[in-house]
C-alpha cells in the first residue's frame, strides 16, 4: 500500500511536470512575432500570382484547421494538448508535408546516439578522476586533476566546441567541416564515418561533462574519506583500493547517479548548441529550424522530446532510489 501511493505520487508529478512544459511553450510560440500561417500563405501567393483574395482566405482558413491554430486560444491550447497526448503532432509548416513525427523518428537516433554516449562515459571516467582526487587529496596529481577540471567546467560550451572546431576542422582538416553520415547501413564502413563524424561533437561534450564530475566526485569523496567508518577501515589494515571502492565510491556514487539521470534526461536540451555549431543532424537542428521558420508544430514536438525525457529519468530515479540508498524508503 506505501509503494502504491509512492509511486502515485511520482507519476502524478511526472505528469504534471509534462502539462506545465508544454503549457509553456504553447504560450511562448503564441507570443512570438511571426506568424507561420501568414507566412505560408505569403509563399504560396508569390508562386502563384493569379489568386483572388477569396481564394487566399480560403486558403489561410484552410492552412490554419490543418494545424491546430484555428479558433480561440482555449481551443488551439486544448487541441494541442490531445495531439500530445496521442504523439500527433501533425504535418511540420515549414517542411510540408512531411509529419513531424517522421522529422523527429530521423534524427532522433543521431541524438540519443551521440548525449547518452557522451553523457555515460563522462560519468565514468570523471567520477573514476573524482573518486583518485578525493581519496588522494594530499597528492600533487590530485591538486592539478582538481585545477584542471575547474579551468574546464566553467568555460562557456561554444567556446570549446569553436576551438576543437577550429583546431581539428579548419586548421589541420583532420574531421569534415559538416558531416556527413549517408544512409544507414549495417557496415564496418557506415560505423566508421559515423565515429569519425560524431568525433568532435563528442569531444567538446565530454570534455565539459566531464569537468563538473570530477570536481563533484572529488567534493564527496573527499569528505567521505574523513568519515568515522572509513577512518575504521584503515584501522583494521585494509587496502587503500578496498576502502576507496567499497567505502568511499559506494557511499559518494548514490547522488552522483541522480545527478547521472537528470543530465541524461537534460541531455536534449543541451544539444541545440553543440548541433548547430557541428551541423549535427539531430534533434537541436530541428529546434533550431522550427524557431527561425515559426513552425509550432515542429518546435512543440522537438521540445515536448526533451520535457518528456527529462520528466521521465526523474520519474526513474525516484523509482529506484529507495532500492539504491537502503536508508531511504517508499513513504
Amino acid at each position: 500500500m506505501r509503494f502504491a501511493k509512492y509511486v502515485a505520487k511520482r507519476i502524478l508529478v511526472w505528469l504534471l511536470t509534462i502539462w506545465v512544459g508544454v503549457t509553456v511553450v504553447f504560450i511562448i510560440q503564441r507570443m512570438m512575432p511571426s506568424d507561420p500561417v501568414e507566412n505560408m500563405v505569403q509563399k504560396l501567393v508569390g508562386m502563384s500570382h493569379d489568386m483572388s483574395p477569396d481564394q487566399i482566405e480560403a486558403m489561410r482558413h484552410s492552412i490554419r484547421k490543418q494545424y491546430g491554430l484555428e479558433g480561440s486560444l482555449f481551443s488551439q491550447y486544448i487541441s494541442t494538448l490531445s495531439r500530445v497526448a496521442r504523439f500527433d503532432f501533425g504535418p511540420s509548416m515549414s517542411k510540408y508535408p512531411m509529419p513531424v513525427s517522421s522529422l523527429i523518428g530521423q534524427a532522433l537516433p543521431y541524438t540519443l546516439t551521440l548525449l547518452f554516449t557522451t553523457t555515460i562515459l563522462s560519468w565514468i571516467i570523471g567520477n573514476l578522476i573524482g573518486l583518485l582526487a578525493g581519496y588522494k587529496k594530499d597528492k600533487w596529481y590530485s591538486k592539478v586533476l582538481e585545477t584542471v577540471s575547474m579551468c574546464i567546467y566553467p568555460t562557456p560550451y561554444f567556446i570549446v566546441a569553436l576551438i576543437i572546431l577550429t583546431l581539428m576542422a579548419f586548421v589541420n582538416r583532420w574531421f569534415p567541416l559538416v558531416p556527413s553520415f549517408g544512409r544507414f547501413e549495417f557496415s564496418f564502413t557506415w560505423f566508421k564515418n559515423a565515429l569519425r563524424n560524431a568525433f568532435m561533437p563528442a569531444l567538446s561534450l565530454m570534455l565539459v561533462g566531464t569537468g563538473w564530475w570530477i570536481i563533484s566526485m572529488k567534493s564527496l569523496s573527499s569528505g567521505v574519506a574523513e568519515e568515522p567508518y572509513t577512518n575504521y577501515a584503515r584501522l583494521k589494515g585494509l587496502r587503500g583500493r578496498t576502502i576507496a571502492f567499497r567505502y568511499v565510491f559506494r557511499n559518494s556514487i548514490l547522488t552522483q547517479v541522480t545527478a547521472l539521470a537528470l543530465n541524461l534526461g537534460g541531455a536534449f536540451g543541451g544539444s541545440l548548441m553543440c548541433e548547430i555549431i557541428f551541423s549535427y543532424p539531430g534533434v537541436g537542428l530541428l529546434v533550431n529550424s522550427a524557431i527561425y521558420n515559426a513552425d509550432y508544430n515542429l518546435l512543440t514536438g522537438a521540445i515536448f522530446i526533451s520535457i518528456f525525457a527529462v520528466a521521465t529519468a526523474t520519474l526513474v530515479v525516484d523509482l529506484i532510489y529507495p532500492l539504491l540508498d537502503p536508508r531511504i524508503r517508499y513513504s
